[in-house]
């Protein structure tokens, strides 16, 4: 016998029928997002960059050994028509983020984009005295250790303040509350000078604040075409450096620019960035070597 279904009965079922569709997709996204969060910390092992870490990443990372802070800084300031004043920053960024990768175990904070400097008469120029950047970097240092960081480096893309202010605050807070700071000073004056003479090898013009090096790596990680004004590369030649040494005479153009920049090229600056990134990574390794394999101290240990 065939019973005829109510309107009621109708209902329920339709009603059973959407409750079930929704309980089984309800459960289908429960089932996605539980396998998104266990992957999230797979994903989060590639992160570097303090500013762009929630709390719970840093304090992730600091348990996994990532336990070495790079503090770098940068500077802004005039490099003539063809670059940008914050070229330093642009510069600094790249560098301490690849030295952070190669490294393995290191984070690297906020770049600091004010270094010491004076203003010139050319528009550009924002410095700091020697005082405020040696009262920012032990600050951010100390900031650093008690956000757990066990290892300190301090570096920098401006000459400013390099190597004395760097070298004396690093000397007064190592081993501070177990810590130890360092200044590499090798990503600097010696990848310069190794990207200097490759080029006064390959019969390069010589040159100095914005010529070749700063151009040319300038215009290889400005990928947006932000940073430098390429239509004006072929024409940035400023000051003649002779022996090293700025000659400025009656029909100099005091443009900004020592030397001569016209045979900038992006293959240039990538060199000159692997230069200064393999001369970073060597020497932080050196002054790490029997730091890097112990395990992160669980509390501060007397000096």
């Amino acid at each position: 016998m065939f019973l005829r279904k109510t309107e009621n009965d109708v209902r329920i079922g339709s009603v059973s029928h959407s409750s079930l569709m929704l309980i089984a997709g309800g459960a289908a996204t429960l089932i996605l997002a539980a396998g998104s969060a266990r992957a999230a910390p797979r994903a989060q092992a590639d992160l570097v960059e303090f500013e762009k870490m929630t709390w719970v990443e840093v304090k992730s990372a600091l348990a996994a050994g990532k336990t070495t802070a790079l503090i770098y800084t940068g500077g802004v300031e005039e490099r003539g028509p063809q670059d940008a004043n914050g070229g330093h920053n642009l510069m600094a960024h790249a560098t301490v983020e690849a030295i952070a990768r190669e490294l393995g175990n290191a984070i690297f904070l906020p770049v600091l984009p004010y270094t010491p400097n004076d203003a010139e008469s050319i528009p550009g120029t924002i410095g700091i005295t020697n005082e405020l950047l040696a009262a920012m970097l032990e600050r951010i240092t100390e900031q650093a250790i008690l956000n757990g960081f066990r290892n300190v480096i301090l570096m920098g893309d401006h000459a400013g303040g390099q190597p004395q202010v760097y070298e004396e605050v690093a000397r007064k807070l190592d081993a501070r509350d177990g810590a130890r700071v360092f200044y590499c000073d090798q990503v600097y004056r010696a990848a310069n000078d190794a990207f200097d003479q490759y080029l006064a090898q390959h019969g390069y013009p010589l040159s100095l604040h914005g010529g070749i090096p700063d151009t040319s790596e300038m215009m290889y990680l400005d990928k947006d075409n932000t940073w430098v004004r390429r239509d004006l590369v072929s024409s940035a030649v400023g000051d003649p450096v002779v022996d090293g040494k700025v000659q400025i005479g009656p029909q100099s153009p005091q443009n900004g620019i020592l030397g001569d920049a016209r045979r900038s090229t992006a293959e240039l600056g990538k060199r000159a960035f692997d230069m200064k990134v393999d001369y970073a990574v060597r020497q932080i390794r050196s002054l790490l070597t029997d730091l890097m394999i112990q395990p992160p101290a669980r509390h501060p240990q007397p000096p």
